[in-house]
């Protein structure tokens, strides 16, 4: 009797998987890491640095110190740094002998975690090699990335610290779901972003032009005719000298 409630039951389960189960693509990636976790932690590094203060540096000399930041995507982060800085009014110098203020950066995390979750039941096995198949009503499937960026500025003259610095910290996520094998239903900081960045409304962005030209800041008197000018780079509201 016990062996025919037995054999009743896996069927019925085994029909019961046939029926909800679907199908998914297999995560691939051409490059060697997907898309997905480099916007993870870009992502992640832009919020911390949203809550990083640099207007007190405008119109100061400063140096970006990068020898105790060691992470991935370090480019990005001292990158995003840098252009902060520059927006804030600070003028960027490649040595520390050169400015007024020094900037050390330093990371203490900068990664990604992941983590896979289902509502249904688990693989099964039965007595008489008969092995009831996993039924996953309702999973999903986590992705997160954790920036953890410390920040001390001093005078680069007197070494006299200026401020208390401090730690910043933030996390972004993406979440995909799928029900009954059916998805991904995406949630998360990244979709957002995506969202917010990917869709421009007709007229909203301009093309770079095909021709490239410079001109001279305002304070710099016009070169001779036939002598070559400075390389600068301008926008509508402002030019720099490289």
């Amino acid at each position: 009797m016990f062996r025919n409630e037995l054999l009743a039951y896996s069927v019925a389960t085994l029909c019961v998987a046939a029926t909800v189960s679907g199908c998914t693509s297999t995560k691939t990636t051409n490059t060697a890491r997907t898309a997905r976790e480099q916007l993870l932690l870009s992502n992640a590094v832009d919020t911390s640095l949203a809550k990083v203060d640099l207007s007190s540096f405008a119109g100061q000399k400063v140096f970006i110190e990068e020898k105790y930041l060691d992470c991935v995507d370090k480019g990005y982060l001292v990158g995003s740094i840098r252009h902060r800085a520059m927006v804030n009014g600070a003028t960027l110098v490649p040595k520390a002998d050169d400015a007024d203020i020094v900037l050390e950066l330093r990371a203490g995390a900068l990664g990604t975690d992941s983590a896979d979750s289902f509502l249904g039941t688990p693989e099964i096995a039965l007595p008489g090699m008969l092995t009831v198949p996993e039924v996953r009503l309702v999973s999903r499937m986590r992705q997160s990335a954790t920036a953890k960026i410390g920040l001390v500025a001093y005078d680069a003259k007197t070494n006299q610290l200026l401020g208390m610095g401090g730690v910043s910290s933030s996390m972004s996520d993406d979440n995909n779901w799928f029900v009954m094998g059916v998805g991904p239903y995406q949630s998360g900081t990244v979709k957002k972003e995506l969202d917010r960045t990917t869709i421009a409304a007709p007229g909203a962005y301009h093309t770079l032009p095909s021709t490239v030209a410079f001109s001279a800041p305002p304070t710099q008197q016009a070169p001779d005719a036939g002598s070559p000018g400075r390389l600068q780079l301008t926008s509508e509201e402002q030019s720099t000298t490289r």
